[in-house]
Protein backbone atom coordinates (compact mmCIF):
# COMPACT_ATOMS: atom_id res chain seq x y z
CA UNK A 1 0.00 0.00 0.00
CA UNK A 2 2.86 2.37 0.77
CA UNK A 3 4.08 1.72 -3.09
CA UNK A 4 1.75 4.06 -4.72
CA UNK A 5 2.31 6.99 -3.11
CA UNK A 6 6.32 7.05 -3.29
CA UNK A 7 5.33 5.96 -6.96
CA UNK A 8 3.81 9.45 -6.97
CA UNK A 9 6.58 11.07 -5.16
CA UNK A 10 9.14 9.97 -7.50
CA UNK A 11 7.07 11.31 -10.28
CA UNK A 12 6.55 14.47 -8.60
CA UNK A 13 10.32 14.85 -7.83
CA UNK A 14 11.24 14.02 -11.26
CA UNK A 15 9.06 16.71 -13.12
CA UNK A 16 10.59 19.11 -10.47
CA UNK A 17 13.66 18.70 -11.30
CA UNK A 18 12.78 19.07 -14.94
CA UNK A 19 11.22 22.36 -14.55
CA UNK A 20 14.24 23.52 -12.58
CA UNK A 21 16.55 22.76 -15.32
CA UNK A 22 14.58 24.36 -17.79
CA UNK A 23 14.11 27.39 -16.33
CA UNK A 24 17.93 27.62 -15.72
CA UNK A 25 19.03 26.70 -18.85
CA UNK A 26 22.92 27.04 -18.78
CA UNK A 27 25.96 26.18 -21.05
CA UNK A 28 28.06 23.70 -21.52
CA UNK A 29 31.11 23.75 -23.67
CA UNK A 30 33.58 20.87 -24.15
CA UNK A 31 37.50 21.30 -26.13
CA UNK A 32 38.78 17.84 -27.10
CA UNK A 33 41.81 17.50 -30.08
CA UNK A 34 40.85 20.80 -32.09
CA UNK A 35 37.22 20.00 -31.23
CA UNK A 36 35.14 22.40 -29.53
CA UNK A 37 31.09 21.85 -28.21
CA UNK A 38 28.82 24.16 -27.06
CA UNK A 39 25.45 22.68 -25.82
CA UNK A 40 23.06 23.13 -22.81
CA UNK A 41 22.76 21.67 -19.64
CA UNK A 42 19.82 19.71 -20.14
CA UNK A 43 21.23 18.12 -23.71
CA UNK A 44 24.14 17.04 -21.98
CA UNK A 45 22.15 15.39 -19.39
CA UNK A 46 20.44 13.58 -22.09
CA UNK A 47 23.55 12.63 -23.59
CA UNK A 48 24.77 11.31 -21.24
CA UNK A 49 21.61 9.26 -20.06
CA UNK A 50 21.74 7.45 -23.46
CA UNK A 51 25.20 6.76 -23.19
CA UNK A 52 24.40 4.65 -19.98
CA UNK A 53 21.23 3.10 -21.15
CA UNK A 54 23.37 2.01 -24.62
CA UNK A 55 26.69 0.51 -22.49
CA UNK A 56 24.08 -1.90 -20.19
CA UNK A 57 21.99 -2.88 -23.29
CA UNK A 58 25.43 -3.70 -24.80
CA UNK A 59 26.76 -5.31 -21.58
CA UNK A 60 23.37 -7.51 -20.61
CA UNK A 61 23.69 -8.46 -24.58
CA UNK A 62 27.12 -9.83 -24.27
CA UNK A 63 26.84 -11.34 -20.86
CA UNK A 64 24.04 -13.26 -22.37
CA UNK A 65 25.75 -14.58 -25.31
CA UNK A 66 29.05 -15.72 -22.68
CA UNK A 67 26.13 -17.53 -19.91
CA UNK A 68 23.86 -19.08 -22.63
CA UNK A 69 24.99 -22.54 -22.55
CA UNK A 70 26.26 -22.95 -18.64
CA UNK A 71 22.29 -21.70 -18.51
CA UNK A 72 21.05 -24.28 -20.91
CA UNK A 73 22.83 -26.58 -18.85
CA UNK A 74 21.75 -25.62 -15.53
CA UNK A 75 18.36 -25.82 -16.71
CA UNK A 76 18.65 -29.30 -18.35
CA UNK A 77 20.25 -30.75 -15.08
CA UNK A 78 17.16 -29.05 -12.95
CA UNK A 79 14.96 -30.60 -15.65
CA UNK A 80 16.28 -33.75 -14.81
CA UNK A 81 16.18 -33.94 -11.24
CA UNK A 82 13.00 -33.07 -11.59
CA UNK A 83 12.06 -36.21 -12.91
CA UNK A 84 14.75 -37.99 -11.25
CA UNK A 85 12.71 -36.98 -7.99
CA UNK A 86 8.96 -37.38 -9.30
CA UNK A 87 10.62 -41.17 -10.64
CA UNK A 88 11.78 -41.63 -6.67
CA UNK A 89 8.22 -40.14 -5.38
CA UNK A 90 6.28 -43.31 -7.85
CA UNK A 91 9.50 -45.72 -6.59
CA UNK A 92 8.89 -45.70 -3.07
CA UNK A 93 4.88 -45.14 -3.25
CA UNK A 94 5.69 -48.86 -5.32
CA UNK A 95 7.35 -50.29 -3.18
CA UNK A 96 4.88 -49.36 -0.12
CA UNK A 97 1.94 -51.03 -2.24
CA UNK A 98 4.09 -54.27 -3.12
CA UNK A 99 3.79 -53.24 -6.91
CA UNK A 100 7.31 -54.35 -7.69
CA UNK A 101 7.33 -54.00 -11.79
CA UNK A 102 6.61 -50.43 -11.35
CA UNK A 103 8.80 -49.70 -8.56
CA UNK A 104 11.43 -51.46 -10.57
CA UNK A 105 10.45 -49.01 -13.60
CA UNK A 106 11.09 -46.10 -11.43
CA UNK A 107 14.36 -47.37 -9.84
CA UNK A 108 15.24 -47.64 -13.55
CA UNK A 109 14.53 -44.15 -14.33
CA UNK A 110 15.98 -42.80 -11.10
CA UNK A 111 19.67 -44.34 -11.95
CA UNK A 112 19.32 -42.51 -15.29
CA UNK A 113 18.36 -39.17 -14.16
CA UNK A 114 19.95 -39.33 -10.66
CA UNK A 115 22.87 -41.28 -10.82
CA UNK A 116 24.62 -40.33 -7.73
CA UNK A 117 21.25 -40.18 -5.33
CA UNK A 118 21.64 -42.20 -2.34
CA UNK A 119 17.84 -42.66 -2.51
CA UNK A 120 18.19 -44.43 -6.21
CA UNK A 121 20.43 -47.39 -4.11
CA UNK A 122 17.91 -48.07 -1.89
CA UNK A 123 14.74 -48.04 -4.23
CA UNK A 124 16.97 -50.46 -6.46
CA UNK A 125 17.73 -52.88 -3.26
CA UNK A 126 14.10 -52.32 -2.34
CA UNK A 127 12.67 -53.11 -5.86
CA UNK A 128 15.01 -56.12 -6.30
CA UNK A 129 14.07 -57.38 -2.51
CA UNK A 130 9.92 -56.76 -4.22
CA UNK A 131 10.80 -59.03 -7.14
CA UNK A 132 12.77 -61.64 -5.00
CA UNK A 133 16.05 -61.07 -6.77
CA UNK A 134 18.64 -62.03 -3.85
CA UNK A 135 21.50 -61.50 -5.96
CA UNK A 136 20.22 -58.00 -7.12
CA UNK A 137 20.19 -56.82 -3.72
CA UNK A 138 23.27 -57.90 -2.09
CA UNK A 139 24.40 -56.17 -4.90
CA UNK A 140 22.92 -53.01 -4.07
CA UNK A 141 23.70 -53.15 -0.38
CA UNK A 142 27.83 -53.74 -1.02
CA UNK A 143 27.76 -50.68 -3.40
CA UNK A 144 26.18 -48.49 -0.45
CA UNK A 145 28.78 -50.17 1.98
CA UNK A 146 31.61 -48.04 -0.73
CA UNK A 147 30.38 -44.58 -0.14
CA UNK A 148 30.89 -43.27 2.76
CA UNK A 149 27.65 -41.15 3.32
CA UNK A 150 25.50 -44.98 3.25
CA UNK A 151 28.16 -47.76 4.85
CA UNK A 152 25.68 -47.69 7.79
CA UNK A 153 22.92 -48.41 5.92
CA UNK A 154 24.76 -50.53 3.47
CA UNK A 155 25.48 -53.08 6.32
CA UNK A 156 22.18 -52.71 8.10
CA UNK A 157 20.37 -54.02 4.74
CA UNK A 158 23.75 -56.44 4.63
CA UNK A 159 22.82 -57.76 7.78
CA UNK A 160 18.90 -57.74 7.50
CA UNK A 161 19.31 -59.95 3.86
CA UNK A 162 21.87 -62.25 6.06
CA UNK A 163 18.99 -62.92 8.57
CA UNK A 164 16.71 -63.38 5.89
CA UNK A 165 18.53 -66.24 4.77
CA UNK A 166 19.28 -67.75 8.03
CA UNK A 167 23.31 -66.72 7.56
CA UNK A 168 23.80 -65.90 11.07
CA UNK A 169 27.47 -65.77 10.96
CA UNK A 170 27.15 -63.60 7.58
CA UNK A 171 24.97 -61.40 9.71
CA UNK A 172 27.33 -61.04 12.62
CA UNK A 173 29.77 -59.89 10.89
CA UNK A 174 27.95 -57.15 8.97
CA UNK A 175 26.69 -55.87 12.58
CA UNK A 176 30.07 -56.21 13.70
CA UNK A 177 31.31 -54.05 10.69
CA UNK A 178 28.87 -51.66 11.60
CA UNK A 179 29.15 -51.87 15.39
CA UNK A 180 32.83 -50.41 14.33
CA UNK A 181 31.43 -47.24 12.55
CA UNK A 182 28.92 -46.44 15.15
CA UNK A 183 27.66 -47.88 17.97
CA UNK A 184 23.84 -47.95 17.44
CA UNK A 185 20.89 -49.70 19.32
CA UNK A 186 20.47 -52.69 16.30
CA UNK A 187 24.37 -52.93 16.24
CA UNK A 188 24.53 -53.25 19.96
CA UNK A 189 21.81 -55.97 19.91
CA UNK A 190 23.49 -57.91 17.20
CA UNK A 191 26.89 -58.24 18.43
CA UNK A 192 25.31 -59.34 22.06
CA UNK A 193 23.34 -61.79 19.97
CA UNK A 194 26.68 -63.44 18.31
CA UNK A 195 28.28 -63.46 21.63
CA UNK A 196 24.91 -65.87 23.38
CA UNK A 197 24.72 -67.59 19.95
CA UNK A 198 27.92 -68.60 21.06
CA UNK A 199 27.40 -69.30 24.53
CA UNK A 200 29.83 -67.29 26.03
CA UNK A 201 28.31 -65.54 28.41
CA UNK A 202 30.52 -63.23 29.82
CA UNK A 203 31.30 -61.79 26.41
CA UNK A 204 27.71 -61.17 25.65
CA UNK A 205 27.73 -59.60 29.67
CA UNK A 206 30.49 -57.42 28.79
CA UNK A 207 29.11 -56.45 25.14
CA UNK A 208 25.78 -55.41 27.01
CA UNK A 209 27.61 -53.58 30.24
CA UNK A 210 29.65 -51.31 27.13
CA UNK A 211 26.34 -50.70 25.38
CA UNK A 212 25.75 -47.84 27.61
CA UNK A 213 22.37 -46.44 26.70
CA UNK A 214 21.72 -47.85 23.34
CA UNK A 215 19.30 -50.72 25.08
CA UNK A 216 16.53 -49.56 27.04
CA UNK A 217 17.15 -49.46 31.25
CA UNK A 218 14.62 -52.00 31.90
CA UNK A 219 15.46 -54.57 29.03
CA UNK A 220 19.14 -54.27 29.62
CA UNK A 221 18.87 -54.89 33.59
CA UNK A 222 16.52 -58.11 32.21
CA UNK A 223 19.05 -59.67 30.38
CA UNK A 224 21.69 -58.80 32.59
CA UNK A 225 19.62 -60.85 35.26
CA UNK A 226 19.25 -63.65 32.29
CA UNK A 227 23.33 -63.94 31.48
CA UNK A 228 23.73 -63.41 35.41
CA UNK A 229 21.98 -66.87 35.60
CA UNK A 230 23.39 -68.06 32.66
CA UNK A 231 27.27 -67.86 34.30
CA UNK A 232 25.88 -68.78 37.61
CA UNK A 233 24.43 -72.03 35.85
CA UNK A 234 27.04 -73.17 34.82
CA UNK A 235 29.23 -72.66 37.99
CA UNK A 236 27.07 -74.09 40.00
CA UNK A 237 29.15 -77.11 40.48
CA UNK A 238 32.89 -76.05 40.38
CA UNK A 239 32.22 -72.63 41.79
CA UNK A 240 29.41 -72.67 44.27
CA UNK A 241 30.40 -69.39 46.18
CA UNK A 242 30.44 -67.62 42.84
CA UNK A 243 27.56 -68.60 41.46
CA UNK A 244 25.72 -67.53 44.74
CA UNK A 245 27.29 -64.14 44.51
CA UNK A 246 26.29 -63.87 41.09
CA UNK A 247 22.55 -65.51 41.28
CA UNK A 248 22.14 -63.12 43.90
CA UNK A 249 22.59 -60.33 41.30
CA UNK A 250 20.35 -61.49 39.37
CA UNK A 251 17.32 -62.12 41.60
CA UNK A 252 17.60 -58.17 43.13
CA UNK A 253 17.07 -57.34 39.42
CA UNK A 254 14.66 -59.36 38.55
CA UNK A 255 12.99 -61.46 41.73
CA UNK A 256 10.69 -63.31 39.47
CA UNK A 257 13.01 -65.12 37.60
CA UNK A 258 11.79 -69.10 37.73
CA UNK A 259 15.41 -70.47 37.26
CA UNK A 260 17.41 -67.83 39.30
CA UNK A 261 15.08 -68.47 42.42
CA UNK A 262 15.80 -72.13 42.41
CA UNK A 263 19.65 -72.04 41.74
CA UNK A 264 19.67 -69.68 44.84
CA UNK A 265 17.23 -72.05 46.89
CA UNK A 266 19.26 -75.27 45.97
CA UNK A 267 22.93 -73.33 46.39
CA UNK A 268 22.06 -72.32 50.20
CA UNK A 269 19.91 -75.71 50.70
CA UNK A 270 23.79 -77.22 49.93
CA UNK A 271 25.44 -75.26 52.47
CA UNK A 272 22.89 -75.91 55.27
CA UNK A 273 21.27 -72.56 55.05
CA UNK A 274 17.62 -74.50 54.14
CA UNK A 275 15.21 -71.65 55.87
CA UNK A 276 17.40 -69.08 53.78
CA UNK A 277 16.47 -71.25 51.12
CA UNK A 278 12.77 -71.33 51.51
CA UNK A 279 12.34 -68.04 52.30
CA UNK A 280 14.34 -67.17 49.18
CA UNK A 281 11.59 -69.52 47.12
CA UNK A 282 7.99 -68.00 49.54
CA UNK A 283 9.43 -64.62 48.26
CA UNK A 284 8.97 -65.50 44.75
CA UNK A 285 6.13 -67.84 44.88
CA UNK A 286 3.62 -65.07 44.58
CA UNK A 287 5.46 -63.53 41.59
CA UNK A 288 5.62 -66.53 39.82
CA UNK A 289 3.98 -69.68 40.98
CA UNK A 290 5.49 -72.69 39.25
CA UNK A 291 6.41 -76.17 39.31
CA UNK A 292 9.99 -75.71 39.74
CA UNK A 293 10.10 -73.61 42.56
CA UNK A 294 7.75 -76.29 43.94
CA UNK A 295 9.99 -79.55 43.68
CA UNK A 296 12.55 -77.43 44.85
CA UNK A 297 10.67 -76.20 47.62
CA UNK A 298 9.85 -79.36 49.10
CA UNK A 299 13.24 -81.40 48.44
CA UNK A 300 15.11 -78.85 50.67
CA UNK A 301 15.14 -81.33 53.37
CA UNK A 302 16.15 -84.78 51.78
CA UNK A 303 15.20 -86.76 54.91
CA UNK A 304 11.47 -84.98 55.49
CA UNK A 305 8.86 -87.26 55.91
CA UNK A 306 5.79 -87.42 53.35
CA UNK A 307 3.70 -85.18 56.00
CA UNK A 308 6.33 -82.88 56.65
CA UNK A 309 6.30 -82.27 52.67
CA UNK A 310 2.54 -81.96 52.82
CA UNK A 311 2.68 -79.52 55.68
CA UNK A 312 5.53 -77.14 53.79
CA UNK A 313 3.02 -77.80 50.19
CA UNK A 314 0.31 -76.04 52.55
CA UNK A 315 2.54 -73.30 53.66
CA UNK A 316 3.05 -72.92 50.33
CA UNK A 317 -0.25 -73.08 48.74
CA UNK A 318 -1.25 -70.27 51.25
CA UNK A 319 0.93 -67.68 49.58
CA UNK A 320 -1.03 -67.96 46.25
CA UNK A 321 -4.21 -69.86 47.61
CA UNK A 322 -5.99 -69.27 43.62
CA UNK A 323 -3.07 -70.25 41.41
CA UNK A 324 -3.22 -73.74 39.79
CA UNK A 325 0.48 -74.44 40.43
CA UNK A 326 -0.81 -74.11 44.34
CA UNK A 327 -3.05 -76.29 44.05
CA UNK A 328 -1.25 -78.99 42.14
CA UNK A 329 1.54 -79.28 44.79
CA UNK A 330 -0.58 -79.24 47.88
CA UNK A 331 -2.56 -82.19 46.05
CA UNK A 332 0.72 -83.91 44.72
CA UNK A 333 2.02 -83.68 48.79
CA UNK A 334 -1.38 -84.50 49.90
CA UNK A 335 -1.27 -88.14 47.75
CA UNK A 336 2.03 -88.87 49.03
CA UNK A 337 1.06 -89.00 52.32
CA UNK A 338 -2.00 -90.42 52.27
CA UNK A 339 -4.43 -87.70 52.81
CA UNK A 340 -6.81 -88.58 49.66
CA UNK A 341 -9.56 -86.53 50.81
CA UNK A 342 -7.24 -82.97 51.00
CA UNK A 343 -6.02 -84.26 47.34
CA UNK A 344 -9.51 -84.92 46.33
CA UNK A 345 -11.05 -81.18 47.68
CA UNK A 346 -7.72 -79.31 46.98
CA UNK A 347 -8.25 -80.37 43.11
CA UNK A 348 -11.68 -79.99 42.93
CA UNK A 349 -11.62 -76.47 41.66
CA UNK A 350 -9.13 -77.74 38.80
CA UNK A 351 -11.95 -80.78 37.76
CA UNK A 352 -14.83 -78.21 38.11
CA UNK A 353 -13.39 -75.06 36.14
CA UNK A 354 -14.50 -73.81 32.82
CA UNK A 355 -11.19 -74.74 31.27
CA UNK A 356 -10.49 -78.42 30.27
CA UNK A 357 -8.45 -80.49 32.45
CA UNK A 358 -4.93 -80.38 31.76
CA UNK A 359 -2.89 -83.68 31.18
CA UNK A 360 -0.73 -83.17 34.13
CA UNK A 361 -3.83 -82.68 36.18
CA UNK A 362 -5.30 -85.93 34.20
CA UNK A 363 -2.37 -88.14 35.66
CA UNK A 364 -2.41 -86.45 39.18
CA UNK A 365 -5.93 -87.66 39.17
CA UNK A 366 -5.12 -91.16 37.78
CA UNK A 367 -2.66 -91.34 40.42
CA UNK A 368 -5.24 -90.11 43.61
CA UNK A 369 -8.00 -93.30 42.41
CA UNK A 370 -4.95 -95.61 41.51
CA UNK A 371 -3.31 -95.12 45.43
CA UNK A 372 -6.93 -95.03 47.20
CA UNK A 373 -8.35 -97.58 45.10
CA UNK A 374 -5.91 -99.64 42.89
CA UNK A 375 -6.45 -99.96 39.30
CA UNK A 376 -10.21 -98.96 38.64
CA UNK A 377 -11.99 -97.97 35.38
CA UNK A 378 -11.88 -94.57 36.93
CA UNK A 379 -7.59 -94.92 36.88
CA UNK A 380 -7.98 -96.04 33.04
CA UNK A 381 -10.15 -93.12 32.27
CA UNK A 382 -8.16 -90.27 33.57
CA UNK A 383 -5.17 -91.79 31.65
CA UNK A 384 -7.00 -92.09 28.45
CA UNK A 385 -8.00 -88.21 29.38
CA UNK A 386 -4.21 -87.50 29.57
CA UNK A 387 -3.54 -88.79 26.32
CA UNK A 388 -6.06 -86.12 24.58
CA UNK A 389 -6.35 -83.60 26.86
CA UNK A 390 -4.69 -80.20 26.15
CA UNK A 391 -1.13 -79.75 27.21
CA UNK A 392 0.67 -77.91 30.18
CA UNK A 393 2.44 -74.81 30.27
CA UNK A 394 6.17 -75.44 29.30
CA UNK A 395 8.79 -73.06 28.07
CA UNK A 396 8.04 -71.35 24.77
CA UNK A 397 10.33 -69.26 22.50
CA UNK A 398 8.00 -68.58 19.35
CA UNK A 399 7.93 -72.26 17.63
CA UNK A 400 10.52 -73.83 20.00
CA UNK A 401 9.75 -75.41 23.18
CA UNK A 402 11.25 -77.24 26.09
CA UNK A 403 11.03 -78.70 28.90
CA UNK A 404 13.73 -76.83 31.06
CA UNK A 405 14.45 -73.17 30.90
CA UNK A 406 17.14 -71.90 28.21
CA UNK A 407 18.63 -68.30 28.56
CA UNK A 408 18.82 -68.34 24.61
CA UNK A 409 17.00 -69.96 21.92
CA UNK A 410 19.63 -72.45 20.78
CA UNK A 411 21.00 -71.10 16.79
CA UNK A 412 19.55 -68.06 16.81
CA UNK A 413 21.06 -66.65 19.99
CA UNK A 414 17.66 -64.54 20.26
CA UNK A 415 18.09 -63.81 24.18
CA UNK A 416 15.35 -64.22 27.40
CA UNK A 417 12.76 -65.20 24.83
CA UNK A 418 11.33 -68.36 26.23
CA UNK A 419 8.39 -67.87 28.43
CA UNK A 420 6.28 -70.09 30.50
CA UNK A 421 3.08 -70.57 29.26
CA UNK A 422 0.76 -73.52 27.28
CA UNK A 423 0.60 -74.14 23.65
CA UNK A 424 -1.53 -73.18 21.80
CA UNK A 425 -4.55 -75.52 21.02
CA UNK A 426 -5.92 -76.02 17.33
CA UNK A 427 -9.21 -77.80 17.90
CA UNK A 428 -11.26 -78.31 15.58
CA UNK A 429 -14.78 -76.77 14.26
CA UNK A 430 -16.61 -80.01 16.34
CA UNK A 431 -15.06 -80.38 19.27
CA UNK A 432 -16.52 -80.69 22.62
CA UNK A 433 -15.30 -80.18 26.00
CA UNK A 434 -15.24 -83.50 27.97
CA UNK A 435 -17.12 -83.55 31.29
CA UNK A 436 -14.79 -84.37 34.52
CA UNK A 437 -15.16 -87.12 36.32
CA UNK A 438 -14.92 -86.77 39.74
CA UNK A 439 -15.57 -89.03 42.71
CA UNK A 440 -17.67 -87.77 45.23
CA UNK A 441 -15.72 -87.09 48.77
CA UNK A 442 -16.87 -89.06 51.43
CA UNK A 443 -17.58 -88.40 54.96
CA UNK A 444 -14.31 -89.24 57.13
CA UNK A 445 -14.74 -91.48 60.17
CA UNK A 446 -12.13 -90.81 62.77
CA UNK A 447 -9.55 -93.42 62.54
CA UNK A 448 -5.96 -93.54 64.20
CA UNK A 449 -3.55 -92.18 61.75
CA UNK A 450 -1.26 -94.86 59.71
CA UNK A 451 1.90 -94.01 57.82
CA UNK A 452 0.77 -96.43 54.76
CA UNK A 453 -2.29 -97.14 54.04
CA UNK A 454 -3.57 -99.86 51.14
CA UNK A 455 -6.35 -99.39 48.62
CA UNK A 456 -9.72 -100.00 50.05
CA UNK A 457 -11.74 -101.65 48.24
CA UNK A 458 -16.18 -101.56 48.50
CA UNK A 459 -18.24 -103.46 46.44
CA UNK A 460 -21.64 -102.72 46.09
CA UNK A 461 -23.89 -106.05 45.67
CA UNK A 462 -26.68 -105.38 43.31
CA UNK A 463 -30.16 -107.24 43.64
CA UNK A 464 -30.82 -110.22 41.37
CA UNK A 465 -31.95 -109.62 37.85
CA UNK A 466 -35.51 -110.86 36.44
CA UNK A 467 -34.19 -112.24 33.24
CA UNK A 468 -32.21 -115.26 33.19
CA UNK A 469 -28.49 -114.61 33.66
CA UNK A 470 -26.12 -114.07 30.39
CA UNK A 471 -22.85 -115.05 29.95
CA UNK A 472 -21.58 -111.56 30.25
CA UNK A 473 -23.17 -111.59 33.69
CA UNK A 474 -21.95 -114.69 34.88
CA UNK A 475 -18.57 -113.59 34.49
CA UNK A 476 -19.36 -110.44 36.41
CA UNK A 477 -20.90 -112.27 39.16
CA UNK A 478 -17.39 -114.44 39.48
CA UNK A 479 -15.87 -111.43 39.26
CA UNK A 480 -17.55 -109.83 42.17
CA UNK A 481 -17.28 -113.18 44.43
CA UNK A 482 -13.57 -113.08 43.78
CA UNK A 483 -13.63 -109.65 44.66
CA UNK A 484 -15.62 -109.96 48.19
CA UNK A 485 -13.20 -113.06 48.79
CA UNK A 486 -10.56 -110.85 48.78
CA UNK A 487 -11.59 -108.47 50.77
CA UNK A 488 -13.18 -110.59 53.46
CA UNK A 489 -8.78 -111.60 53.20
CA UNK A 490 -7.97 -108.08 54.34
CA UNK A 491 -9.61 -107.10 57.70
CA UNK A 492 -7.32 -104.44 58.56
CA UNK A 493 -8.83 -102.66 55.32
CA UNK A 494 -12.84 -102.96 56.32
CA UNK A 495 -14.69 -100.79 54.33
CA UNK A 496 -16.01 -97.70 56.88
CA UNK A 497 -19.36 -96.70 56.89
CA UNK A 498 -20.44 -93.90 54.66
CA UNK A 499 -17.05 -94.25 52.33
CA UNK A 500 -18.94 -96.21 49.80
CA UNK A 501 -17.16 -95.86 46.09
CA UNK A 502 -19.86 -94.13 43.77
CA UNK A 503 -19.61 -95.99 40.48
CA UNK A 504 -21.61 -94.51 37.51
CA UNK A 505 -23.42 -97.41 34.53
CA UNK A 506 -22.27 -96.14 30.81
CA UNK A 507 -25.73 -97.62 30.45
CA UNK A 508 -29.11 -96.79 31.65
CA UNK A 509 -29.66 -98.09 35.20
CA UNK A 510 -31.26 -101.50 36.05
CA UNK A 511 -34.46 -101.09 38.04
CA UNK A 512 -34.30 -101.78 41.65
CA UNK A 513 -30.21 -101.19 41.75
CA UNK A 514 -29.75 -98.47 44.21
CA UNK A 515 -27.61 -95.80 42.69
CA UNK A 516 -25.20 -93.87 44.80
CA UNK A 517 -25.86 -90.24 45.34
CA UNK A 518 -23.32 -87.75 43.13
CA UNK A 519 -22.30 -84.86 44.28
CA UNK A 520 -23.55 -81.64 42.79
CA UNK A 521 -22.04 -79.88 39.37
CA UNK A 522 -20.28 -82.92 38.54
CA UNK A 523 -21.25 -85.36 35.48
CA UNK A 524 -21.52 -88.73 35.33
CA UNK A 525 -19.09 -91.41 33.73
CA UNK A 526 -19.37 -91.46 29.91
CA UNK A 527 -17.60 -93.81 28.69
Amino acid sequence: MFRVPLYFLALLALAFGIAWLVDRPGEIMLTWEGYRIETSVLVAAGVVLALITTLMILWSLLRYVFWLPPAISVANRARRREKGYAALSRGIIAVGTGDARLASKAAAEVQRHLPGEPLALLLKAEAAQLEGDFQAVEVAFKEMTRRNDMRLLGFRGLHAQAHRQGNIDAAHQYASAAHGIAALPWTASAVLEKHVAAKDWEAALRALDTSGNLIGRTTRDRQRAVLTTAIALDKELTEPDEALRLIRSAIKRVPDLVPAVALTARLLSRQGRVRRGAKVIEAAWPLAPHPDLAKVYLDLSPGESNVDRLAKARTLAKLAPRDPESRIALASAAIAACDYETARETMLPLIQGNERPTARICLIMAELEEAEHGETGFTRDWLARATRAPRDATWVAGSVMSDQWLPAVPGTGKLDAFVWQRPHEHLSADAEAEEAIFRPVSIPVPEPPILIEKPRIAIAATEPQVEPPTAAAASQDIAIEGARAEAEALPEVENEPGASIAVASMSSSVPGTQQPPKPQGLSRFLK
